[in-house]
């Protein structure tokens, strides 16, 4: 359970030192908070570990318009209508009978409510803490390549028999909630994870380029390297840092992450900071040169090329786009 949430936080951890919260400033906000956004929310819950909402969006009340950055998981499945998030810079529709799973680090935006003058956006909203998803029953092995599809595309959409045993579960999570039962938190633990496996299953399910391999080596060695990388990458980007901390070299570090994910192990370690620089540039004011300095590039020009080679644009161009 512990690596497979190390799994998750490690890679969507990602940055940001806000600044003053303006419309497009990052806001990071608490599971206590985000309930306090939905006022009149029916929800039930324990505490602010653990809590479900039956959420509704307008075109008045639509307070998730400004990037957010949240301290927990989020599951989000629609009921009715249909919006479009920003999920790390990437846009996604998430309608009727679809899943959104949103994972700490993530960066996520409400771009648009769609087809809101037929019906208000409505969706089931499951809040779990990290202390709570830690403590869930499941093989963190079984779900690793369900998981890793999940990173590509938070979304997935459900099909009729899948859409039942959601709505099932949810309304039996809701009864174990509300009675009073013996060994209850034992009991809602089983249900939830019970739950989390079908979720994974979906995705696996869902999955177009699921290319991890079987390997258990590969799986440890990649858990371990990528919160290495969550840790180090505005600081060290060559491989041979990470491959010392695993006591390993270079060339057989590159070869087992490759094997478990299809990428290369620079090529993951750019991938964060590449994320790290453009959130900086979107949701910050901070200039190029203090980017520079925050990413540990050498000067101006490197990074300018570096940024480039990996977007297509300067990050000036980037920025203003």
């Amino acid at each position: 359970m512990e690596q497979f949430l190390c799994i998750f936080v490690a890679l969507m951890q990602r940055i940001l030192n806000t600044i003053e919260m303006t419309a497009d400033t990052l806001h990071t906000i608490s599971l206590q908070k985000f309930k306090t956004l939905f006022p009149g929310a029916p929800q039930i819950g324990v505490g602010d570990d653990f809590f479900i909402m039956d959420i509704r969006l307008t075109e008045r009340h639509q307070p998730l318009g400004h990037p957010c950055r949240f301290d927990g998981f989020l599951l989000l499945y629609c009921v009715t209508g249909r919006i479009r998030l920003n999920v790390n810079l990437a846009e996604y529709e998430i309608g009727e009978g679809m899943m959104y799973m949103h994972v700490p680090g993530n960066i996520v935006r409400v771009n648009d409510l769609v087809d809101t003058a037929k019906e208000d956006v409505r969706y089931i909203c499951m809040a779990m803490s990290n202390e709570f998803v830690k403590g869930l029953s499941f093989d963190a092995n079984k779900i690793f390549n369900e998981g890793m599809a999940m990173l590509d595309n938070p979304s997935a959409r459900l099909n009729e028999a899948e859409m039942d045993i959601m709505n099932h579960g949810i309304g039996l999570i809701g009864k174990i909630v509300s009675a009073e039962l013996p060994y209850k938190k034992e009991v809602l633990n089983s249900v939830v994870s019970s739950m989390f496996y079908m979720i994974m299953g979906v995705w696996n399910d869902r999955a177009e380029d699921n290319r991890l391999s079987n390997s258990t080596r590969s799986r440890m060695i990649f858990d371990q390297f990528i919160k290495l990388v969550s840790e180090y990458h505005t600081q060290y980007r060559n491989v041979g840092f990470y491959a010392d901390k695993l006591c390993l070299t270079p060339k057989y570090l590159s070869k087992l992450i490759k094997n478990a994910t299809g990428r290369s192990a620079p090529d993951w370690i750019d991938s964060y900071v590449i994320l790290e620089a453009k959130n900086l540039l979107k949701y910050s004011s901070v200039t190029v040169k203090e980017i520079v300095y925050k990413l540990n590039f050498p000067n101006q020009s490197v990074f300018y090329k570096f940024f480039k080679a990996r977007t297509g644009m300067t990050p000036s161009d980037y920025r203003n786009s």
